[in-house]
């Protein structure tokens, strides 16, 4: 397995040599470095720990600043572990956009956007009540009826009701790298990556 840390920077169109548009989203990754190597022996199982994103030495607990000096990198926003890792590494290692290839499919885990407090129509795609005639008032994203009656005199657990929708981590499968910009550090990637604008994602093989 291979990853890395990047940030969403967009979407937009890749234009292909017969001139066809690919929609895509333009992700910057890297530089990562790896902060830690976990081994069998010391820690019970072999990984590597890749940190992202440079933070304030001020805001940074005493504990972090001697752990990132171990590998001579400065303090980082963002660590992440990769297990069962096929690429070979070192403490204070540099990693970027080299360690994908064009056509590659990578999956994308990020944060999805949030959409504050939402109704059922949103949140699970309810119908409401089409019919809006035979005393139908005000019905059309009404959830319904959410139980039974004195027994099981409950709402089961997992109703599908109004809520808190969007903010989840999420995975997406199966992308494919379009183009990797080298100088620039930025994969285009087709299909649809989580999360909004400006927010964090990992890239993973």
């Amino acid at each position: 397995m291979k990853a890395i840390i990047g940030t969403k920077i967009g979407n937009t169109s890749f234009f292909t040599e017969e001139g066809r548009s690919i929609p895509v989203t333009v992700v910057e990754v890297g530089p990562c470095f790896v902060t830690q190597i976990k081994t069998e022996e010391a820690d019970g199982y072999d990984a590597i720990q890749i940190a992202y994103g440079d933070k304030k030495e001020k805001n940074t607990p005493a504990g972090m600043k001697g752990h990132f000096a171990k590998s001579g990198v400065s303090p980082k926003r963002k660590l992440k572990e990769i297990k069962n890792f096929d690429f070979e590494a070192n403490l204070g290692d540099e990693l970027d956009c080299t360690l994908f290839e064009e056509g590659e499919r990578v999956s994308v885990v990020g944060i999805s956007k949030g959409k504050g407090f939402q109704g059922v129509v949103k949140r699970h795609n309810f119908k409401g009540v089409n019919d809006a005639t035979h005393g139908q008032h005000n019905r059309q994203r009404a959830p319904g009826s959410i139980g039974a009656a004195s027994y099981p005199a409950k709402v089961f657990k997992g109703m599908r009701m109004a809520g808190r929708t969007g903010g989840e981590r999420v995975k997406t499968k199966n992308l494919e790298i379009v183009k990797i910009l080298e100088d620039k550090n930025i994969l285009m990637i087709r299909g649809s990556v989580p999360g909004s604008k400006g927010s964090m994602v990992i890239v993973e093989k």
